[in-house]
Order: C-alpha cells, then structure tokens, then sequence
C-alpha cells in the first residue's frame, strides 16, 4: 500500500460537479493498493499516516502529528504505475477494484478519513501547506 501524503490549508473532491468530500487545515492522501496489501497494511499505514510528525510546533519546528486536523483520503492506483518501458504506463501492480476497494474503505476508517468516490472520475482541488509532501509505503512493500 503506498500512500502520498500532503499538508494542505484545505482540500476537496469533486464528482460530476458536485462536492462530495471536503476538509481545511489537515492531511490529503492519495492511496494506492497493489495485490500483496492486506488489513494488516491499511491499518499499519492509517495509524502511520494519522502519527506524522509534519505540522509546526509553537516553534515552527515540524514537531506535531495530525491531532484533531482533518483526513482526506482519494483511492490512486495510479501510484502503481510503472513507466520503465515506453511512454504509457502500465498498471498492472495495482490492485484489482474488488481487493482495492475494501482495503481503501478500511484505510479510511481506521484514519478517521473523508473520502472520495472509489472508482470515480473525481476532481481533486487542494492548497499545499508548507509544501510538504511525504510518500509512505506500507511494510508489504519492503
């Protein structure tokens, strides 16, 4: 399971032009599940994702995890894509709907996450915070 995780002032996603999950000062995910991923791996990687350490201290100093911000989280098995041979990726590492689907739906919950539509075509708007930027790839993928 990887995971590419933003800081963002806010975020949201669009399908058929209408807004079906909106968050400000918090986290969006982009999560991707390829064919080894297992429960075990969506709940090691929302607990992962909900302890991040990427929003500043009284300091400044990246220091504090989530808290009470909020979780966005958009299904990508575009993350998987492998582009090592010619100009179109191939995605043949991520997962099948049937297997990605509940894997995401369990990512979400365990993090407390908004979600978006799986499988939709969705517009996903966001402001950056920072930039931070981290991807995070679950033990599955070592």
């Amino acid at each position: 399971m990887r995971a590419l995780v933003q800081r963002v002032s806010r975020a949201s996603v669009t399908v058929d032009g209408e807004t079906v999950s909106a968050i400000g000062t918090g986290l969006l995910v982009l999560l991707g599940v390829t064919h080894a991923d297992t429960e075990k791996d969506a709940d090691w990687l929302a607990a992962k994702v909900r302890a991040l350490r990427v929003f500043p201290d009284t300091e400044g100093k990246m220091n504090e995890s989530l808290g009470d911000r909020e979780l966005l989280c958009v299904s990508q098995f575009t993350l998987y894509a492998d582009t090592r041979k010619g100009n179109r990726p191939s995605y043949v590492a991520a997962a099948r709907p049937e297997q990605a689907e509940p894997l995401y739906d369990r990512f979400c919950e365990r993090a407390r996450a908004k979600g978006g539509v799986f499988g939709a075509m969705m517009d996903v708007a966001l402001v950056n915070d920072g930039p931070v930027t981290v991807v995070i790839d679950s033990p599955a993928e070592k």
